[in-house]
Parts: C-alpha cells; structure tokens; sequence
C-alpha cells in the first residue's frame, strides 16, 4: 500500500501571473497551480478591479507541492530567478502594485524558510540591486477568474505569449531541465 503524499502551499508573485505559472506547472512535484490575488484589502477582486492598482492585491499564484519532491526553500530559489525581485511594483512593461514581488507565507515555517532564503540570495549576489520582495502573511488568496488559469497552455499564440511567456519558459526548461517532470518511460 502507497503512502500518503503530503502537500503544501506556497503562495507567490512576481509580476503576471501568467508568467510564473506556466513555468512552474513544468516542475516535478508540483500538483496544481492556481492564478489568483492576494495581499489587499478587497474581498473577491476581480481582474478589471486588480488592474487598477487600486485593491492594493497582487497578481499571485497557489502552488500545491510535494515537499518530498520539491522542497519550499528550492521553490523559492526558483522564484527568485523567474522575475526581477529588485524592481518595486514593476515586471518589464507591466508596471503597478499589483506587480509587485510578493511571497504570502502560510505558516511560521514558511515565514522563516523565506527569511533565509532570501538573505541567500542577497549573499549571492545574484541581482545588482537590492530585493523588495515583500514578505507577509497571506490573509486571503482568491482564485483568479476561470481564463487566467492556465493561461499560456490555453493560449500559446497570444502576443503576450508570443512575446513574453513563451521565452521565459523556452529559458527555463532549458537552464533547469533536471527539475522538470519527467515523462513516463515508454
């Protein structure tokens, strides 16, 4: 008999969030991944609402893991090479707070891994400025509407897509191709 998988959640922005889940949909040990908002103070937010800048949400993602396969602290480091953690409420052309480098912890475990993990990051050197990621609980995450979710694979011929999503997942599948999911052997 299979043991139990466990799963945890790990909620993200950094910039689009079409962005970011069609990259991390690729990795190995993530279940699902939900586009979505969180971080601002209106209940159920709307796309046109977000947009605004004025419900001070970002454009985030829920990802479900297998800790086992994929642990927090590497999901993170992930993270931080998928956007610009350095540029305030800001991704390439898309510009606002709903934009904004986010990580929404889900527990105190979560809270300290992302404190370290970032401190790591600063250490490195990867990025010639200082990061503004914001850390902070996540309060409320709410799904995004049903034509954000999976975005990408649904609309690869999009201009954004074309333009946009399309080179980034091109740059990480190829630069982290061992944490990709594997498909079943023939």
């Amino acid at each position: 008999m299979a043991e139990p998988t466990t799963t945890e959640q790990a909620t993200l922005g950094g910039g689009c969030f079409w962005c970011l889940d069609a990259v991390l949909r690729d990795l190995a040990g993530v279940r699902s991944v939900v586009s979505g908002y969180a971080g601002g103070q209106l209940a159920n937010p709307g796309y046109a609402q977000v947009c605004t800048g004025r419900t001070g949400h970002a454009e985030v993602v829920q990802v479900s893991f297998e800790p086992a396969a994929l642990s927090y602290a590497d999901l993170l480091r992930l993270f931080f090479t998928l956007h610009d953690p350095t540029t305030k409420d800001r991704q390439g052309h898309d510009v606002g707070t709903q934009y904004r480098s986010i990580i929404l912890f889900h527990t105190p475990e979560q809270q300290a891994t992302a404190r370290a993990v970032m401190a790591e990051i600063e250490q490195a050197g990867l990025w010639d400025a200082p990061l503004v990621t914001q850390l902070v609980a996540l309060e409320a995450f709410y799904p995004a509407e049903p034509e954000h979710q999976d975005y990408y694979a649904r609309n690869p011929y999009a201009g954004y897509c074309r333009a946009v999503i399309a080179p980034k997942v091109v740059k990480f599948r190829k630069e982290f191709a061992q944490l990709l999911r594997r498909p079943p052997a023939a």
